[in-house]
């Protein structure tokens, strides 16, 4: 009988077996016989504790793999099921051929818990040998074997040394050389040794069952990732290109495993997974650059976890937005900050940069600043960062420069008409105000000349410096009454661009 995969009480049972074989020859006391049926009862009680485990196996087989991954674990459970049913069609054949042998010997004897020929050296030798069963069962043990072994893979099946084997014995010095079947059942072995004999073959099958079923229902775990959905992809880093830009994408080939159902998450949030791949969906509510990290998680052929992280994948969340440029409004005006809000599609605005033929520009983020001081024409050319230490140019824009419009000098809230008598006596300042400008522009009256003129009297005149009506002024207002005309001429007031700006004549009327 050959090697493999025994327990130590197995091998131990081997041993005694053989021990005995060469004991039975000079004799064949009880107690020989005894030992015999003992190690046939051990052996009877491994073959169904390894039973035990099989069912054991295929048991938790069936309630997980084949439960969560059935289109993946029913042909291997059924390929496992094929080893068992060659198995059990060998030792069937054995436990047959064992009760004909108990049936030639007289059965079973109740009072030494026994077979009755046990003790026979004629019926092995002439039901095994004579009748040419024991060469029926050494070509059975063969082709089980051959069955057995071929239902694994070709690389399993290399390394694979199952005990269920039948060798002929080694010579022994000149006697002749006995076959397996003629040392195993031939003259001189008791009929309860050759139920020993048959009954180690069927332990021997059933531990092979045992040792290819692990290794069968074991490919599940191994066969983890089954790559059998291909794709074909076209990869860019951005659907976005500036002209002069160039354009690129990588194409390959992408396969998954639409039948397993890895662990997918983005920045440590589970997604759920259908055929092998996980869909990333989130809001936009919010503007900004957002960067996310993909992870999978699979088994490995040691029952490990390993986590596969993607590259960092980035992308920018912006306003929608329409860009509405007239051709004859742009304006930029001397003396005041001129705001300058800039966007390029496909580009963060932290990546825009503004210059200025004539003046000063500052500011990031796309809100700028433009600082003019010379009335004309400028031009504003917008830059962007278009990759790691390259600037492309985006476009150039024409802009006039003006000065701002003159201011109108109000006093009492007016540049002409009637006023009351009262009401004029009450001011004090002379204003230079903007009307309908956009930008807060500030105007100071630097100096102005007052006249009151009233009915048959002679024109008074005074001239001050400022805004405000000087002691004198005050007190030629006070004596206004209804009739008299205040004017206000020769009105000088300066901008914030410096220059001085000559204003209309403010004409009242006292009533």
């Amino acid at each position: 009988m050959a090697g493999g995969k025994e327990t130590p009480r197995q091998r131990m049972m081997g041993i005694l077996y053989l021990v005995l074989l060469g004991l039975v020859a000079l004799q064949i006391p009880d107690s020989l016989l005894d030992a015999f049926k003992n190690i046939t009862d051990s052996l009877s009680q491994s073959q169904t504790n390894v039973q035990t485990g099989i069912n054991n196996t295929f048991d938790a087989f069936e309630k997980t793999k084949l439960k969560e991954q059935p289109e993946r674990a029913k042909p291997i459970y059924d390929k496992a099921k094929e080893v068992s049913k060659v198995a059990s069609d060998f030792t069937t054949y054995v436990e047959t051929l064992k009760k004909e042998l108990i049936e030639i010997g007289g059965g079973y004897d109740e009072s030494i818990h026994d077979y009755k020929g046990r003790a026979d050296m004629d019926i092995s030798d002439h039901f095994m040998l004579t009748q040419k069963h024991g060469l029926e069962l050494r070509q059975k043990v063969d082709e089980t074997r051959e069955k057995l072994l071929s239902l694994l893979d070709p690389k399993d099946r290399a390394g694979m040394n199952i005990s269920l084997n039948v060798v002929d014995p080694p010579k022994n010095g000149e006697l002749t050389r006995k076959t397996w079947q003629e040392a195993t059942f031939g003259e001189g072995i008791p009929m309860g040794a050759s139920i020993t004999a048959m009954t180690k073959l069927q332990v021997d099958a059933k531990n092979a069952e045992s040792e290819i079923i692990k290794k069968i229902l074991g490919k599940v775990d191994q066969a983890v990732v089954n790559l059998d959905k291909f794709v074909a992809v076209a990869v860019a880093p951005s659907s976005y290109v500036i002209a002069g830009q160039p354009y690129t994408a990588q194409v390959f080939l992408t396969a998954s495993d639409s039948k397993s159902n890895p662990s997918i998450s983005v920045n440590g949030s589970p997604l759920s997974v259908k055929d092998g791949q996980g869909t990333y969906t989130v809001g936009t509510s919010k503007e900004g650059t957002y960067t996310w990290i993909g992870k999978i998680s699979v088994k490995q052929n040691d029952g490990q976890i390993k986590t596969y992280p993607t590259a960092p994948q980035t992308y920018q969340v912006a306003k929608p937005s329409a860009v509405v440029s007239p051709d004859k409004m742009n304006v930029l005006y001397i003396g005041v900050p001129n705001p300058l809000s800039v966007s390029a599609p496909g580009l963060p605005k932290d990546k825009l940069r503004l210059s200025i033929t004539e003046g000063s520009i500052s500011g990031s983020n796309g809100s700028f600043t433009a600082n003019v001081k010379t009335p004309g024409t400028v031009h504003i050319t917008v830059t962007g960062e278009a990759g790691p230490g390259k600037t492309q140019m985006l476009g150039s824009s024409e802009f006039r420069v003006k000065r701002i419009p003159d201011p109108k000098a109000v006093f009492a809230g007016k540049s002409s008409g009637s006023v009351a008598a009262g009401n004029l006596k009450a001011q004090d300042k002379v204003f230079a105000k903007l009307e309908n400008f956009e930008f807060d522009a500030k105007f100071s009256v630097t100096r102005f000349t007052l006249w009151i003129v009233k009915p048959r009297q002679d024109p008074i005149q005074i001239t001050a410096q400022g805004a405000d009506l000087s002691g004198a002024m005050k007190s030629a207002m006070a004596t206004v009454t209804p009739g008299t005309r205040v004017i206000f001429a020769n009105i000088i007031a300066v901008g914030p661009d410096g220059s001085q700006r000559g204003l209309d004549d403010i004409i009242l009327s006292a009533n």
